[in-house]
């Protein structure tokens, strides 16, 4: 007989980033259905809530799995708001969180397990590339919560030490189309590249209206000033089209890469497939505290210091609706609090008319 264990979904199905949710409860679900079919003693059940985007419902659904449903373990969130949200109720219920999502770093809880990329393996390492192939001169987007504001601050700090400049900074609220603003100023300073922290119908509106931009205007074509991206993967390239071309982005998984759609759906069933094997054998187990779980058995994908995971640094281009790895850096661990010294990269730049 099989142990069946409640493993908590929480993601919104609908709302700015549904796309992003769907890839991630793909990659849980497939996850789940090899773990059932294994020869291991586990049987995962999942249960669903769904917070339909509304930021306020993620915490009492939370809390709903975790008390009402007896659930430990629950796989979800996408935006980081979200992800902060749920916290004080896992701290309170003793359970955890694994989260499948880039994020912008500088967390380490006791209670969330990152099974995505944090800066030093997104961010960082795609500045280092675009400096000395573009330039050093940017204008940086971003949706108006935590992921933008910390994701163009490292910028800035980055920009800033390769002898850059930023040439203009602007945030919308989430789900907002209103980038008419941005891509004035964009025409205006023309900098050598834009860094698109925004999310959802946002980033899709802006990409549009930039692809526009370079059509009528051969200075803004993605080969001369691209469109540079942490968080855009192929999940949501049906809801750009034409305009993602050019588009460059980093990430740990590209599709053609494996069997995934993306690196969200990736990122889930690896922290499904971790779950499995740190429970396996080992009955009530679930129940540990996430370090006491980490600590009982040999060492898996996740540091059990930081709770992030070692992945995989590629960066890609869109091409003909396909994201074509452009650059294969070495696998790097998760550094949230960017601790150590990322490696030395050549700084001379390319001149750009």
């Amino acid at each position: 007989m099989k142990r069946r264990i409640d493993l908590g979904l929480l993601y919104s199905r609908s709302g700015s980033y549904a796309l992003i949710s769907e890839a991630c409860r793909t990659g849980v679900l497939a996850a789940v259905a090899e773990v059932n079919a294994g020869a291991g003693d586990l049987e995962f059940v999942p249960v669903e809530r769904d917070p339909c985007g509304n930021i306020d419902l993620y915490a009492p659904l939370c809390e709903e799995l975790l008390a009402k449903e007896g659930v430990r373990h629950v796989v979800g969130c996408v935006t980081s708001w979200s992800r902060k949200e749920v916290i004080p109720t896992l701290e309170k219920a003793g359970g955890t969180l694994w989260y499948a999502v880039p994020y912008e770093g500088f967390e380490a809880s006791d209670h969330v397990v990152y099974t995505h990329a944090c800066p030093n393996q997104h961010l960082l390492p795609l500045l280092d590339w675009a400096f000395p192939a573009f330039g050093p001169r940017a204008y940086l987007t971003g949706s108006n919560y935590i992921w933008g504001w910390e994701m163009n601050r490292l910028a800035r700090e980055r920009i800033a030490a390769a002898g850059g400049s930023v040439l203009g900074e602007r945030y919308l609220p989430i789900g907002s189309l209103e980038i008419g603003r941005m891509i004035e100023e964009i025409r205006a300073t023309a900098p050598d590249f834009i860094l698109n922290s925004l999310i959802g119908p946002s980033s899709y509106a802006f990409l549009t209206a930039y692809h526009a931009l370079g059509r009528e205007d051969a200075r803004f074509r993605p080969d001369r000033r691209p469109v540079l991206s942490c968080n855009l993967t192929e999940c949501e390239l049906p809801a750009i089209g034409q305009a993602a071309e050019g588009l460059i982005a980093a990430g740990p998984y590209f599709r053609g890469e494996g069997r995934f759609g993306s690196s969200h759906e990736a990122a889930a069933h690896a922290a499904v497939i971790e779950l499995a094997r740190l429970l396996e054998g080992r009955p009530g187990a679930e129940r540990l505290p996430l370090s006491a779980l980490l600590e009982a058995v040999a060492p898996g994908i996740v540091d059990p210091h930081t709770h992030h995971t070692r992945l995989p640094v590629l960066i890609a281009q869109v091409a003909q609706g396909r994201f074509v790895v452009r650059e294969r850096l070495p696998a790097r661990a998760g550094d949230p609090y960017l601790t150590h010294p990322a490696p030395a990269r050549p700084t001379t730049l390319r001149v750009v008319s």
